[in-house]
């Protein structure tokens, strides 16, 4: 073989193993894209912490439930509630207190409660989990599943502005519960329902309102019989009802 005839071959030799080089280092790079790409899903679903949920067991009411409202919307009384699902006065009434209420009067066509939602707790720190969780039961309210979703918030609640009603614990009540997850997920990103959660807020604010639960029986605030500090009990709220029914 000749010395030319040598040179083309080693040329060519080398053209083809610049190409298989270039060839692999593609295929790598690609691989690393991809494994880039998947490896947080790998992370989420199997290296993450598993979130511990309380779970409930829903509840049958009597009365119509319409969103945040309960009973008849032609019952003569109206009862309005504001409450920060942080807040763990509102827990003890809301889980307590108003169940003694709604049968007594909402089942019965006396009464339309309607929930109500103050999430001043957000205002002492940097985080949103008052407004989030707000946000989460009327995303769950588009399914008719507020009040379900609101005891699994107070059933979970443990102490204010440390992560129990992170987004994915929020999202994670949902999954319990059952929801349409895309519908509940496309709500829940968009925070579809800040507008509502802050007319209700101003509203209060301009009733001269502080505090919750904040409790409102045909636009009269009810105090406690044990004083304005204290939280309003069954007592309380049935009397001024028994005597807006009399007007």
């Amino acid at each position: 073989m000749s010395r030319r005839q040598e040179m083309r071959d080693k040329r060519r030799r080398e053209r083809v193993r610049n190409k298989v080089v270039v060839i692999v280092l593609v295929v790598i790079g690609a691989l690393l894209v991809t494994f880039a790409l998947v490896w947080p899903t790998i992370q989420s679903e199997f290296f993450a912490t598993p979130i511990s949920v309380i779970s409930i067991t829903p509840q049958t009411y009597n009365a119509p439930v319409d969103g945040t409202s309960m009973g008849s919307p032609s019952a003569p009384v109206r009862l309005d509630v504001w409450e920060d699902f942080q807040c763990p006065a509102c827990a003890n009434f809301s889980l307590s207190v108003m169940p003694q209420v709604i049968a007594s009067y909402v089942d019965t066509g006396q009464v339309l409660y309607t929930f109500r939602f103050y999430p001043f707790i957000d205002n002492y720190s940097n985080t949103r989990e008052s407004d989030q969780a707000a946000n989460a039961a009327m995303c769950a309210s588009e399914q008719q599943r507020f009040w379900d979703y609101q005891d699994m918030l107070f059933t979970n609640w443990d102490g204010e502005n440390d992560g129990a009603f992170a987004d994915p614990r929020l999202v994670r009540f949902a999954e319990v519960l059952e929801l349409n997850m895309d519908q509940f997920n496309a709500c829940f990103d968009e925070s579809r329902y800040q507008a509502d959660i802050d007319r209700d807020f101003a509203a209060l604010e301009a009733a001269g309102g502080r505090g919750t639960p904040f409790v409102m029986v045909d636009g009269v605030h009810i105090v406690s019989s044990a004083g304005e500090q204290y939280v309003p009990r069954f007592e309380d709220i049935a009397a001024a009802i028994e005597s807006a029914l009399q007007k």
